[in-house]
């Protein structure tokens, strides 16, 4: 039997050009998997369209409706937990009652940072396959491709209605923006916190942004008048079609704290808005909110939690718009026929704690860090009637399995496009017969460009470095060294090779199928009425490049 899996094995990787599962291009990882487990998936795979018919049937024939929120900078085990709640001094009393009626995944990998996390979950692939390796402050002509094919595309080509609301960050161009990536209507600021919260004369007198606002130094030697970051467009309201517009802000008026909270409070408002109008509509929706909260730089007047960090209590302030939000599809029937998912994009902005109020807690690292605290984070996942409520699986899931799994239950997985490589695995059978189901039992781990970790089961290798042998390569045992500080030299000696050997096999599915190359174009097109303050950032932007 071992001889005939081998043999299976090896024709597999020499002669099956990375084409399988209906045609989608799977790294060489899957497949590796696919050749011991391809009859057991096929027969669960029967299954799991017998069980997604059914749903459709008791649904008037529609698939379920899916609402998506994605919160920012939140470490494994800082929500969802009385205890933990108490550990941390903040409390998410509506958060935690959400995971009580949902599968808790307890192992869900992101990217480290969080453009890299959402190229991952709106396309399915590893953000370097798209040139999304990082995240980017002020202009830069940049942004997700319009090639790129986004899971909004995919459900709305399937007959979804689609509502993007809240943080986007996928670039400054036209092609990036969300309603010409999918999204019917798109609520969104272009760029991210860095701008909305940090660049503020509060964020600057609360010593968190030091250099940037004219209020902390004289600048009297400056002679470039432009370099630091100016004139940076805010929130834009756009449909799908249509030219962008920016709200909220004035020709000539300066970005506050107060226009932060501002927007924070309009997106939860639309969130709810655009909530109550898809339930009105005969279409299933796919909804994706994805705040701005927790991530935030002052103090307000009164702080309001036990901790008092000025993220901390923003968190709490998240729990009760979630719990609004979740009261809300209670109120208007669509709890039984929404699959809701909640999670953060990556670890905690350490740089920022303690005085933020978010810390680490069992995983180390956190932000831009391939280490577990800045990848491994909290998500749940609703359907009642359909996933076991209270439950946990220990499996190990990708963001970008997202991507394959919301088209395979939304009966959309004809329009995943096949000339690329799609690393999201389909985990419906994970979702709908629990834990044990996974598709997957290892994850790549990048930060920007590089291939920084391979995680395989329970053991994790951090890349060594050029010339370094695997077996010199430090590998960790993840359930015995959370914190990975003590590599365990007798794991490398057998397991160096074939991490090694996971590396290669990625990298021949990189050679057979290189990166599809970035989004460029002018900043700030398909704007209308831009302030003079952004045309002369475009202006100047363009007089360069």
């Amino acid at each position: 039997m071992k001889r005939v899996l081998l043999a299976a094995v090896a024709t597999m990787l020499s002669s099956a050009a990375f084409a399988a599962d209906g045609d989608i291009v799977r790294d060489g990882e899957y497949h590796f998997l696919a050749a011991q487990m391809g009859e057991q998936w096929a027969a669960q795979d029967g299954e799991i369209d017998a069980k997604l018919a059914d749903l459709y049937a008791a649904n008037g024939g529609k698939p379920p409706n899916i609402l998506y929120v994605l919160i920012d900078d939140v470490s494994f085990g800082l929500m969802g937990n009385r205890a933990m709640n108490y550990v941390a001094g903040f409390d998410t009393p509506n958060i935690n009652e959400f995971a009580g009626e949902s599968l808790s995944l307890m192992r869900m990998y992101t990217e480290p940072s969080c453009t890299p996390t959402r190229t991952a979950f709106l396309t399915g692939r590893h953000p370097v396959r798209a040139g999304q390796e990082e995240v980017k402050v002020a202009l830069v002509g940049e942004g997700l491709a319009a090639e790129e094919v986004t899971i909004a595309e995919v459900l709305k080509a399937s007959g979804y209605n689609t509502a993007h609301v809240g943080k986007w960050h996928q670039g400054d161009i036209e092609q990036s923006f969300p309603h010409n990536q999918g999204f019917d209507v798109a609520y969104f600021p272009v760029h991210q916190q860095v701008q909305l919260s940090l660049m503020t004369k509060e964020a600057a007198q609360a010593t968190n942004l030091n250099g940037w606002h004219p209020s902390t130094q004289s600048g009297q030697f400056a002679i470039d008048k432009l370099f630091k970051p100016y004139g940076l467009v805010t929130g834009l309201e756009a449909e799908a079609g249509g030219m962008a517009r920016e709200v909220g802000l004035e020709a000539g008026e300066e970005w506050t704290q107060v226009h932060y909270e501002e927007m924070n409070d309009r997106y939860q408002r639309q969130i709810m808005e655009q909530l109550e109008r898809l339930s009105g509509e005969d279409e299933p929706f796919f909804l994706q909110y994805w705040p701005l909260f927790p991530l935030n730089f002052t103090y307000s007047e009164q702080q309001t939690s036990r901790n008092g960090g000025f993220m901390a209590d923003k968190m709490e302030v998240i729990d009760d718009w979630f719990g609004d939000l979740m009261a809300k599809v209670d109120e208007l029937g669509l709890a039984e026929n929404t699959l809701v998912v909640f999670m953060a994009d990556n670890g905690i902005f350490k740089q920022y704690s303690p005085n933020s109020g978010m810390q680490e807690l069992i995983y180390r690292g956190g932000k831009a860090e391939h280490l577990e605290g800045g990848v491994r984070v909290d998500a749940f996942v609703r359907w009642p009637g359909v996933i076991e409520a209270g439950s946990y699986a220990g499996d190990i899931i990708h963001v970008s399995d997202l991507y394959t799994t919301f088209a395979r239950i939304a009966g959309a997985t004809d329009g995943i496009p096949r000339d690329r490589v799609i690393d999201g695995v389909d985990q419906t059978a994970l979702l709908l017969e629990g834990e044990g189901n996974s598709r997957r039992d290892y994850v790549y781990i990048y930060e920007g460009p590089v291939l920084r970790s391979i995680v395989k089961q329970e053991f994790k290798m951090h890349m060594p470095a050029p010339g370094v042998p695997g077996a010199a390569a430090p590998v960790f045992n993840i359930l015995r060294d959370p914190r990975e500080m003590s590599p365990d030299i007798g794991g490398s000696l057998w397991s160096g090779a074939s991490f090694q050997d996971m590396a290669k096999r990625h990298a021949l599915t990189i050679a057979k199928h290189p990166h599809l190359p970035l989004g460029k174009g002018v900043p700030y097109e398909g704007i209308e009425s831009l302030r003079p303050e952004s045309e002369l950032a475009r202006k100047t932007f363009a007089s360069w490049h």
